[in-house]
């Protein structure tokens, strides 16, 4: 485990090393598919996040994200941008989500 992760995921990856590799070796694989470049995917991956309502998916990619050096505003843009499709009380929730790991405020 290159990072230190999240007490569930954590568990999983001590308890089933090998399937914790294969994750992440799919992952990889997934993101280097197409050309979009490192910035847009996470961007992308914390979308989806957002879209499937993952707390803990929203938390790892905002996380991420910020290490990756993407701007708080940036993120935050993702949020808003879930209002028309997703519907405000998602979006709110997301916000919030992102704001756990950037430490913004309102």
């Amino acid at each position: 485990m290159p990072q230190k992760l999240p007490s569930a995921a954590g568990r999983v990856a001590e308890a089933h090393p090998d399937i914790w590799q294969a994750y992440a070796k799919l992952g990889a694989a997934c993101a280097s598919a197409g050309p979009l470049d490192k910035k847009t995917v996470r961007l992308a991956k914390l979308a989806l996040a957002v879209g499937v309502g993952s707390e803990g998916a929203t938390h790892s990619h905002a996380r991420r994200a910020v290490a990756e050096g993407i701007s708080t505003q940036e993120l935050e843009q993702i949020a808003l941008l879930a209002i028309p499709t997703l519907g405000l009380p998602r979006a709110v929730a997301a916000l919030t989500w992102i704001r756990d790991m950037t430490g913004a405020k309102n």
